[in-house]
């Protein structure tokens, strides 16, 4: 098996979501049977007292503490034979009653220990599928508020839970991401090993949303290092820093800071337009802006003849504003960027549109 470098497992670090009850709650859940099957012996047994016999002193009655130290051996199995039982009645109520509640508390015994075992080969097991099918998905680096809102993005466009990995190494974001239902890699996504065990390799798309700059330099490189054809997307707080992460192997490169100082301007000098550019970067509510292919019968027209508002249209991986004249008719193989209502699917065709 795989190993890190601080010998831990690989499996070890890769963190499925679960829809199971948590390990604590079951032990609990077995500790609390266990003790009633003991304590319902040693009820059966002090009902019973006068039926068993203590051989180092026969006189003496068998009590409370003796019916709770002859059931706790007795449902154990040690069994050393000290107290019996000494009337037919009571041999034959251990043979059909006692057995029984023996042979359920081993199974209880021995059931935590297997499960154990077997959850941790359970786990081994996912991971090793989990890895092999793992191809054309998103790698997500960091689960802050950027990382929440880029995956809340692409599951609103289409994307699969099972299709997107979260690379962070602090427990709570990993405990979030896991509670979404997201696959999770705990570790420095700057390392290579950590990288690989998202299957970076084989991503389609990477983003990049660390907390510092030169984490996010560092990143991108580690990830261009072992896939060169994944679009990688990033995230910095700086304007000077965007040249250095292009440099690194960004497709794309979002400056946070200046993002939100341009936003607050707008709101500032335009409260309307801020709230309008506001709307179409929040998900779920208002006006989404989406990418989605023309439809046949779009072949041949103008952008602006749409029935989505159509704003920039993509041909051979250029970009072109609706306006620009290489673009005054649609061609077979283009791709348009929309505005339209956040309750339609946004990256699919419109309803309504013939196809």
């Amino acid at each position: 098996m795989a190993t890190t470098r601080s010998g831990r497992s690989w499996a070890a670090l890769i963190r499925l979501p679960e829809s199971t009850v948590s390990p604590l709650a079951a032990l609990l859940r077995r500790i609390v049977i266990a003790f009633a099957l003991l304590s319902l012996l040693v009820l059966i047994v002090y009902l019973d007292r006068d039926a068993y016999t203590d051989h180092p002193d026969p006189t003496k009655e068998v009590g409370l503490i003796d019916s709770i130290y002859y059931s706790t051996v007795t449902i154990t199995t040690t069994g050393y034979g000290d107290i019996t039982p000494s009337t037919p009645a009571a041999r034959l109520l251990n043979a059909l009653l006692v057995t029984p509640l023996r042979v359920g508390f081993l199974v209880l015994l021995v059931g935590t220990t297997l499960e154990v075992l077997a959850s941790q080969g359970r786990h081994l097991y996912r991971v090793s599928r989990w890895r092999k099918q793992m191809q054309d998905h998103a790698v997500v680096v960091g689960y802050g508020t950027k990382g929440r809102s880029a995956v809340a993005v692409l599951l609103r466009n289409g994307w699969e839970q099972e299709a997107i990995v979260i690379v962070d190494p602090r427990s709570d974001a990993i405990e979030e991401a896991q509670s979404d239902g997201l696959a999770v890699v705990a570790g420095d996504a700057t390392r290579r090993d950590v990288l690989r065990r998202a299957e970076v390799g084989r991503a389609k798309q990477v983003i990049i949303t660390t907390d510092r700059d030169d984490s996010a330099v560092l990143t991108t490189l580690t990830v261009r290092q072992l896939n060169e054809h994944a679009q990688v997307i990033a995230s910095v707080r700086e304007n000077d820093n965007v040249t250095l992460v292009r440099q690194s192997g960004a497709d794309a490169v979002i400056t946070s800071s200046e993002a939100v100082g341009r936003l607050l301007g707008l709101s500032t000098v335009s409260p309307a337009l801020g709230e309008v550019l506001e709307d179409l970067l929040t998900y779920g509510d208002g006006l989404e802006v989406a990418e989605r292919p023309i439809l046949p019968n779009e072949i041949g027209k103008q952008p602006q003849k749409l029935l989505d508002q159509v704003i920039a249209v993509i041909r051979e991986d250029r970009v072109f504003r609706y306006f620009d004249p290489s673009v005054t008719q649609l061609e077979r193989g283009d791709r348009v960027v929309v505005v339209r209502p956040s309750e339609e699917t946004p990256w699919a065709a419109r309803p309504g549109a013939d196809a």
